[in-house]
This record gives C-alpha cells, sequence and structure tokens, in this order.
C-alpha cells in the first residue's frame, strides 16, 4: 500500500507546479509588492532623473521671489536724497541745489520729486520708521509662514498654498507702490510679508519630496542658489528702478511670470497625496517619474506609508479611499517628546541664524560702501557657499558641517565688531560682512534640508513653518540692531552663531535617514537606534 502511494506522489509532482511556483504562471498575476515612496524611487522610478531636475528647477524658482520680496526693503526704504524746503532741518547743498539728509536719517521720497513727507509729517532724524517698516514686514512672515505651512500640510496641499502666496505677493507688491501715506505703507508691508512667509516652506518642501534619498542631500543644498540669483536680480532692478514706487511694480513683476509660465507645469507631492488617502494620484505621480526617467513601474507595485498594511486586500481598500485621512498638528508634535525636543532646538537655531543672515544683508547700508555693489558681493558670496556645502554634506553629515558653517560665520562677525567701518578700514568690514554671510548663507541652506529630514510628512510643513516663525521673530529684531552701528550689530550677530552652533549639537544626525510619512513610523525607527 505504501508503494502505492509512493508511486502517486512521484506521478503527480511533475504534473503540477510546486506551491510557491504557481503564482508565477502566465496565467497568474504576480504578487503585489509594496513599497514606500523613498523605496519605490530607488528601485523603479529613480532618485533624481529627468523628471525631478524639471520639477525641481520650476519649483525653486519661487526662492527667487521670496529673495525679491525680501530684500527689497533694503533698496525701497534706504536713506535717499530728497528735495526739501527751507527750514526743514536738513542740510542745504548750494551746488547740487537740494538738501541731503544727515546720517542715519531717513525720509519718505520716491527720488522723483513726488515725496508726500510734508503730508505725512515725516522729518529727518527719525531713522527708526525704517526699522518698524522692516519689523511689521518680518512680523507678517512669522504670521505667515505658520498659516501656510499648517494648509500646506493639510488641505490647499503644497502646490495649492504657493499659488495662493505668488497671488497674495502680486497683490499686495503692487499695492504698496500706490501707498498714500506712511501707516498704509506700513499696513501693506506686513501683508506682503503674511504672503512671503509661506514661498520658502511651500516651495522647498514641494521641491524635496520627489527626490530620493541619496540626492536629497545635494538636491536640496542646491534650493538657495534660487535665493541668491534673486537678490543679485533684484540689485540690476532696484538699479534700474530707483524711484521706490517703480521698484514695487517691477519686483512684482516675476512673481506674474512664474505664477502664470511656471506653477501650471509643477506637480503636486506624491507624499501629500499620500497622506490625504488620494493614493490614485499618489501612483499616478509615481508613473509619470518613472516614464520620464526612462524606467518602468510595473502594475504590481502598490505604494504605502510607513506602516505596511496586513494584505493587498488593504491596500485597494486605500485605493478607493476607504480609509482614513492621515493628519497631524502641532499639538502632535508636542505630544512626543522625540518631536517636541527637535521643534525648540530647530526653532532656537532659526532664530539665530536669522538674525546673522538678513542683519548682514541690512547691515550693507552701515558700511558706508557703494549699496548696489555689497549686496551684489553678499549675494555673489552666498553662491559658493551652497557648492562648498552641497560637496562636504554627505561626506560629514548635517550636523557637523551646521556647527562649522555657524561658527565660520561668527569668527568673521566678531573680528568685523573689532575693525570698525571707518577710514582704511572699510573696506577690511565689507570683506568681513562677505565672509560671515558665506558661512551664514551654507548653514541656512544646510537648515532646510536638516529641518525636512527632521520631521515626518504629516507634519513636514508645519516644523518648518513653525521654525520658520522663529526665525523671523528673529528678522523683527534685526533692523532695530542694524539702526545702531556697524560694530554693535557684527558683535550681535557673531554671539548669535556661536549660540546657534552649540544647539546643533544637541539634534540627532540624519544622513542616509529615509523621510518618514508618519509619527509612528519615525517613532518606530528611532526607538530601534
Amino acid at each position: 500500500m505504501s508503494s502505492h502511494k509512493k508511486e502517486f506522489v512521484d506521478l503527480r509532482s511533475p504534473l503540477l507546479p510546486p506551491a510557491e511556483t504557481r503564482t508565477t504562471t502566465a496565467d497568474a498575476q504576480p504578487p503585489p509588492e509594496m513599497l514606500s515612496i523613498d523605496q519605490m524611487l530607488t528601485k523603479y522610478c529613480g532618485e533624481f532623473g529627468f523628471w525631478q531636475f524639471k520639477h525641481f528647477v520650476l519649483t525653486c524658482m519661487a526662492w527667487v521671489l521670496d529673495a525679491i520680496h525680501t530684500m527689497v526693503m533694503v533698496f525701497a526704504d534706504r536713506q535717499p536724497s530728497w528735495t526739501c524746503e527751507p527750514g526743514s532741518g536738513c542740510v542745504w547743498d548750494s551746488e547740487k541745489s537740494f538738501c541731503e539728509l544727515q546720517p542715519e536719517s531717513w525720509r519718505w521720497d520716491n527720488n522723483e520729486g513726488w515725496s508726500t513727507v510734508a503730508e505725512w509729517g515725516l522729518v529727518c532724524g527719525q531713522k527708526y520708521k525704517v526699522g518698524l517698516v522692516q519689523a511689521f514686514f518680518f512680523g507678517g512672515c512669522m504670521i505667515g509662514a505658520g498659516i501656510f505651512g499648517h494648509l500646506s500640510d493639510s488641505r490647499l496641499g503644497r502646490k495649492g498654498s504657493l499659488m495662493i502666496v505668488c497671488i497674495l505677493n502680486i497683490t499686495f507688491g503692487l499695492l504698496t507702490s500706490i501707498s498714500p501715506d506712511y501707516w498704509t505703507y506700513v499696513a501693506i508691508r506686513l501683508l506682503t510679508g503674511f504672503s512671503n512667509g509661506g514661498i520658502g516652506v511651500c516651495a522647498f518642501v514641494l521641491a524635496m519630496e520627489p527626490i530620493g534619498p541619496s540626492k536629497r542631500g545635494i538636491a536640496g543644498m542646491s534650493t538657495f542658489y534660487f535665493f541668491s540669483i534673486g537678490i543679485a536680480l533684484l540689485s540690476g532692478i532696484a538699479y534700474m528702478f530707483q524711484s521706490w514706487r517703480f521698484l514695487y511694480v517691477a519686483s512684482s513683476i516675476p512673481s506674474i511670470i512664474f505664477l502664470v509660465f511656471m506653477l501650471p507645469f509643477i506637480s503636486e507631492s506624491p507624499r501629500w497625496y499620500l497622506i490625504r488617502g488620494q493614493t490614485n494620484e499618489a501612483m499616478k505621480i509615481m508613473h509619470n517619474i518613472a516614464k520620464s526617467n526612462g524606467r518602468h513601474l510595473p502594475e504590481n507595485v502598490c505604494i504605502v506609508l510607513d506602516k505596511e498594511p496586513k494584505s493587498c486586500d488593504d491596500h485597494k481598500s486605500i485605493e478607493i479611499g476607504t480609509n482614513e485621512i492621515v493628519k497631524g498638528s502641532v499639538i502632535d508634535m508636542m505630544r512626543l517628546p522625540l518631536t517636541r525636543t527637535r521643534l525648540f532646538l530647530l526653532m532656537g537655531i532659526n532664530f539665530a541664524s536669522s538674525i546673522v543672515y538678513y542683519g548682514l544683508n541690512l547691515n550693507a547700508k552701515n558700511l558706508k560702501t557703494n549699496i548696489y555693489l555689497s549686496v551684489l558681493l553678499n549675494s555673489a558670496a552666498e553662491m559658493p557657499a551652497y557648492l562648498l556645502t552641497a560637496i562636504l554634506i554627505e561626506r560629514f553629515g548635517r550636523k557637523p558641517l551646521g556647527v562649522g558653517t555657524q561658527w565660520f560665520s561668527a569668527i568673521f562677525c566678531l573680528i568685523g565688531s573689532l575693525i570698525g567701518s571707518y577710514g582704511k578700514w572699510k573696506g577690511m568690514s565689507m570683506l568681513c560682512g562677505v565672509l560671515g554671510i558665506f558661512g551664514m548663507a551654507g548653514f541656512y541652506n544646510l537648515l532646510y534640508v536638516y529641518a525636512m529630514e527632521l520631521f515626518p510628512t504629516v507634519v513636514r510643513s508645519m516644523a518648518i513653518g513653525c521654525a520658520r516663525q522663529m526665525g523671523q521673530i528673529g528678522a523683527i529684531l534685526v533692523p532695530f540692531v542694524v539702526v545702531t552701528n556697524a560694530s554693535v550689530s557684527f558683535m550681535v550677530f557673531g554671539i548669535c552663531g556661536i549660540v546657534g552652533g552649540i544647539l546643533i549639537f544637541f539634534l540627532p544626525e540624519t544622513l542616509n535617514m529615509p523621510l518618514y510619512d508618519t509619527m509612528n513610523g519615525m517613532k518606530d525607527v528611532s526607538n530601534m537606534f
């Protein structure tokens, strides 16, 4: 009997394939392969191909707008020459037939004789009026960064938020040019800051999320090239349009070009679609990425969050939208000790670095040199800083490079505070400012890459928005530091750079770590280490 059974088994085995190979026959579908976005980019779609390059360049053009709308104050609120009436308290130059403002004084004017100073009651010596305007602008940036960071993670998405801020920037920029009085000007600059505060957050996250893990550091360090290009472009615009009214009109034109000719060709982030439960839309983008990069994404590949579903049926429920949307908030970040600590440290670092970065740019007018040349040199100094940090970021990691760039900037700021900006030391003072910008620009770029990798997708824009809010508080204080003198300003910037470098020591290294989608996914992996 046993021999007959053995023969039956022997006859049966060549007729039926083994159980593990039955699902791979021509008639059967291959088993589903469930991958995260990072895994899908690495294995099938390509980490940085033609699709990512086009998307990255188009999205990062928004940084040009950020630079223009932020740094326009350097030229629009500068101390101009202006026609005046006798008895106004200014110094009359009989040879030039106009009066010159005293050093460190300010007056509202368009440099073409269309001044309304008498109506607004602004006279010489009110230098803190400039600081107030700039403080209101950065206050608006602080509010906007938080609000649009939240909207970018929730209802509007990255691309929707970017579209809204561009429309608002165009509107407020044009309204600024027709301000009838000082306080209207201040109010509109506050609103401009509100819209401008969301540009950097939305653009950076949208540009970086479709890029694979091994290319993310270098790509992220290239983002701020566009910010420097914006500053250099603004120098040329300001030189051609020296009337502050025409300057605000001209500085709004790049936003119109971006909104009409570039934004329609930018895709929404697949990671945002994924956390919003729109898996089909996320998969469409991933297929487009693979196709544009000359790769093939198999049909059996399923896209999942950090927590893999137990079966393909679970994944199908995601596709038809029956699953709940994965949400996150600032409260969620505060509840989890891991994200709470990271958020507080990031906010403190951003506060200190913003004082140094914006302060060194605004401090150009204190150096008693050509303001157009100073701003242009500052923007030129930033570009090699981005290149150097992009080369070093994958070799040394985020943490050591962050400390090094902060302290490099701080050293030259402290040297500048000892030199002063008078006589033969004027050129050396400018050099210290340029080297300070070199170090801090490299760190400021690194900071966005670092912040992005410290938080999961559900709260990523909110976390960067909160950090940017704290940075804008620092920027609010900067104008009141700058109106003192160059030596005091340099001293403050040096101290802030040292403190910022110390705070980085308490953050973890994120080199070669994946981008997490959910709070639980990040927490579980962090617990493993």
